[in-house]
C-alpha cells in the first residue's frame, strides 16, 4: 500500500478526487490540518462519488503529528521547486507522497528540512506553474504502483 498525504488542502473537489483515487488503488489518504473545508462538504462528496466508504482517510492535527507516525518511512515531497524527477526513483510499498496546499504548496522553509533527493517534481514546460493537485497525485501513485507490479489490481 502507498500513502497520499495532503498538507492543508484548500479545494474540496481535489480532495474528493484523491479519495476516489485512493479507494481505487488501495492507498491510504492522510489529511493534515488545517483543512480549508469541512469533510462533509457537498463538493468533496460529489467529487469522491460513493467511494468514501471504500477509502481509508486519516487526519492529523499538524505536520509534527503526521511525521511522528511516519518517522521511519520514506516520504517524498512533491514540489515545483524539486530538482529530481519523479521518474528517477524506485518506489517501494509503504512510500508516502506528500503534497502541499493548492495555492501555497509545501513552502521553501519546510522543503529545506527534507532530504534533497526526496523532493520530487513532475516535468513540465518552462512557462508552466503547476499541475492540478489531484492529477499530480494520480501520476505519482500510478507510477509507484506500476513499478510494484500493480499488486492487488484486477487484470
Amino acid at each position: 500500500m502507498f500513502h497520499i498525504a495532503l498538507a492543508h488542502p484548500e479545494i474540496p473537489p481535489n480532495t474528493g478526487n484523491i479519495i476516489r483515487l485512493c479507494a481505487n488503488t488501495g492507498s491510504q489518504l492522510h489529511l493534515i490540518h488545517p483543512i480549508a473545508f469541512r469533510l462533509d462538504d457537498k463538493r468533496l462528496r460529489r467529487a469522491g462519488l460513493d467511494y468514501h466508504e471504500w477509502a481509508s482517510v486519516k487526519e492529523y492535527p499538524s505536520m509534527d503529528d503526521f511525521f511522528k507516525k511516519f518517522n521511519d518511512t520514506r516520504v517524498f515531497a512533491l514540489s515545483t521547486h524539486g530538482t529530481k524527477s519523479y521518474a528517477d526513483v524506485k518506489y517501494q510499498q509503504g512510500d508516502v507522497f506528500l503534497f502541499g496546499s493548492e495555492t501555497r504548496g509545501l513552502g521553501q522553509e519546510f522543503l529545506s528540512t527534507m532530504p534533497k533527493e526526496n523532493v520530487l517534481r513532475l516535468p513540465m514546460l518552462d512557462n508552466s506553474r503547476s499541475l492540478n493537485l489531484s492529477n499530480t497525485a494520480a501520476i505519482m501513485l500510478y507510477e509507484a504502483w506500476r513499478q510494484n507490479g500493480f499488486g492487488g489490481a484486477r487484470r
